[in-house]
């Protein structure tokens, strides 16, 4: 990151979920900025303990860790989430939303001056396309994931908490990808190589999507913003490319550079829908554990068009992606074929 961040580099911060994949990212940035930063998150994170960054053990379910964790900064970038699409509501609720208040109340009590949100934009996703929406659009009244449907509150709860002594705001990345992605690209990778993949409906749906270069500038940003000036306090920003991508030619195109073979078979989104229904059903019931392999989230997502505009980020945060979609997809590439020998 060749950008100044002079506010920001002055701060003590705090990151939850700091060993994640983008929460890790922007340690290592805050670090690389010269802020005085430490990672809190469930589990011990040797890579950053062993470049000298503090790290905080503690359960964001935990009320006490958390004011702990908080305790001395001065800004918190809330990054934990229990992420993807299928796990007991009840756990979604309490690490998502609940944890996320109690963030708030420690901030509140420890004095704290910025407080930046990693959100998403399946907050806004109503089983309709998007095609260049931007921040104005409502709220789903309908998500179809626990995720979705824990993650609306807590950015309720966050923007509404925006106040002179405590400025918040809302950072929503799409898909992020990249170098380290443990979940996104690897889980779509094994279902490729596994035969286990078929395009959901036309194939034409364009998506966002934000490299996680990108993702990490849009915090630093928020951050900065929320130091210095705090025009962007209290809003919601989606975050993503420099245009949206057609999601299976970019499959298709990332599975050529790996040498896999192209996904050509179809199945109608009615039909992948449907059996998505059916399938959420029977393991509620008899695999409450084990996620199924088509939900009607999954469904939706795979066939609808579901990408934004980005003018409210660039006009107040000043974002535009540092790194594009052609040179993030090759240092992605790079990346999946060094792991895999």
């Amino acid at each position: 990151m060749n950008h100044s961040f002079p506010a920001l580099s002055r701060q003590n911060i705090l990151v939850t979920g700091g060993g994640g994949f983008i929460g890790k990212a922007l340690v290592l940035a805050l670090r690389e900025l010269g802020a005085e930063v430490q990672a809190f998150g469930r589990s011990r994170y040797p890579e950053l303990e062993a470049l000298g960054i503090p790290c905080i053990q503690g359960d964001i379910r935990d009320q006490t860790a958390v004011r702990r964790a908080v305790s001395g900064k001065s800004c918190v970038f809330h990054v934990a989430a229990k992420a993807g699409i299928w796990g007991p509501p009840a756990e979604y609720m309490a690490i998502n939303y609940q944890g996320s208040e109690h963030v708030l109340a420690a901030c509140r009590s420890e004095a704290v001056g910025a407080l930046v949100y990693t959100s998403t934009p399946s907050v806004v996703f109503d089983r309709e396309d998007l095609n260049g929406a931007d921040e104005t659009l409502p709220y789903a009244h309908r998500p179809l994931c626990a995720y979705a449907a824990s993650k609306i509150p807590a950015e309720r709860a966050m923007l509404a908490a925006n106040s002179a002594g405590l400025k918040t705001l809302a950072i929503r990345p799409h898909l992020v990808w990249g170098p380290g992605d443990a979940n996104l690209i690897p889980r779509l990778v094994e279902r490729g190589r596994a035969g286990q993949l078929a395009m959901v409906g036309a194939g034409s749906n364009m998506v966002d999507i934000t490299y996680i270069d990108n993702a990490v500038h849009a915090h630093l940003l928020a951050g900065e913003n929320l130091c210095t000036s705090a025009t962007a306090a209290g809003e919601a920003f989606f975050i993503g490319q420099e245009a949206p991508v057609n999601l299976w030619q970019w499959i298709n195109a990332l599975f050529a550079g790996l040498g896999m073979a192209p996904i050509t078979r179809q199945v109608s989104l009615p039909l992948a829908y449907g059996a998505g229904a059916v399938l959420e059903l029977a393991h509620r019931l008899l695999r409450p554990q084990q996620e199924p392999r088509m939900t009607r989230f999954l469904a939706l997502q795979l066939a609808k068009s579901h990408w934004f505009s980005h003018a409210k980020a660039e006009r107040l945060l000043g974002y535009r992606p540092l790194i594009n979609t052609a040179k993030g997809t090759d240092a992605l590439l790079a990346w999946l074929t060094k792991s895999s020998h």
